[in-house]
């Protein structure tokens, strides 16, 4: 019976230190970046009441979830439970002190950061052969921007499953289920709001919601930056002489080789090794059209970012993809 008893006490002792060390306590504030699902638990993403952060708000910090945290531990006024789990992604760890106070909601959206991405460019034509009843490509018509233009798919932080931060269980089960209009509505200032629309035609299925959170809650900033982001990417990707060459190769082929030479051009020696294209197949004839290219980013984000930059210090992809494809004009063919 003694043997028992010090078999379990050692047992007790174990459990107990292992419980300690799944929390590390952490003293003075988080301060919210964003509205994001403040969970009860970060397992199954169980989430009584319905409870998000809201930007700019000051909350107590109590841990983290291990060292370093992906999550924090923070109390929610009024919730109930009130200890609840953000991910660090969602804002920033500040002291109580008033000579450290932390950035505002803003400043800290515009903070450079390094971090890993891939830019999905579309060529809207040649994905709407493949989708021809969505109601972006009911709509396209040959004088429309994206017949001429790279569409905006996504910015995808990397690695690649670094997806839905923060985001509730249920509302990633909306996303995978390809319920968009379920999903939070992405709130924009007018101007980036009307610019989207036109880069990114699938807002008209509602594939901003999508992208923002699977992709867009692990971006780092708020919707505005992440949204702002892409569209100056996409502005400095259509300015090139690689949009050049694909509006003057509609209706004919592409080779990957020349979509990588161009990259060189346009962006630098070594650009177009940061490359990958995506091939698509017309169901109605089989022929072989250009649908995507992805391009690797690397590097600090800021209002002073330049495209050329971001590929320069990505790595270069082991894939290049497709040999090539036809550019596709818009409209069935």
């Amino acid at each position: 019976m003694r043997a028992f008893g010090l078999q379990a006490l050692a047992a007790l002792i174990v459990l107990l230190a292992s419980s300690a060390n799944a929390e590390v306590r952490l003293d003075g504030l988080f301060i919210a970046g964003r509205e994001c699902a403040a969970t009860q638990s970060i397992r199954n993403g169980a989430n009584p009441g319905g409870v998000t952060t809201k930007a700019g708000q000051a909350y107590e910090m109590l841990a983290g979830n291990r060292q370093p945290p992906s999550h924090y531990l923070i109390r929610v006024p009024d919730a109930e439970p009130d200890r609840r789990w953000v991910a660090v992604s969602c804002g920033v760890h500040a002291d109580k002190s008033p000579a450290s106070a932390p950035p505002s909601p803003e400043e800290h959206a515009r903070q450079p950061r390094r971090v890993e991405f891939l830019l999905a460019a579309s060529w809207q034509p040649g994905f709407c052969e493949t989708r021809p009843d969505t109601r972006e490509c009911r709509t396209q018509t040959p004088d429309r921007f994206d017949a001429s233009h790279f569409a905006l798919h996504g910015l995808w932080p990397q690695p690649f499953s670094n997806i839905y931060c923060g985001v509730a269980a249920n509302a990633e089960q909306d996303d995978r289920a390809g319920r968009w209009g379920d999903l939070p509505e992405v709130t924009l200032e007018a101007a980036t709001r009307a610019e989207l629309a036109k880069v990114m035609p699938g807002t008209a299925s509602l594939l901003e919601r999508h992208e923002w959170t699977k992709h867009g809650t692990c971006h780092g900033g708020t919707m505005e930056e992440y949204y702002a982001d892409s569209l100056a990417l996409m502005r400095s990707l259509n300015a090139s002489a690689v949009r050049d060459l694909f509006a003057g190769k509609i209706g004919a082929s592409l080779t990957s080789t020349q979509i990588r030479a161009a990259f060189d051009t346009a962006f630098g020696p070594g650009a177009g090794s940061r490359v990958r294209v995506s091939c698509v197949t017309d169901p109605s004839n089989g022929r072989r059209l250009i649908g995507e290219i992805t391009i690797g980013l690397s590097g600090e984000i800021d209002d002073e970012t330049n495209l050329s930059d971001l590929i320069s210090t990505a790595a270069p992809t082991a894939d290049p993809g497709c040999s090539g494809g036809i550019v596709d004009a818009a409209g069935l063919q």
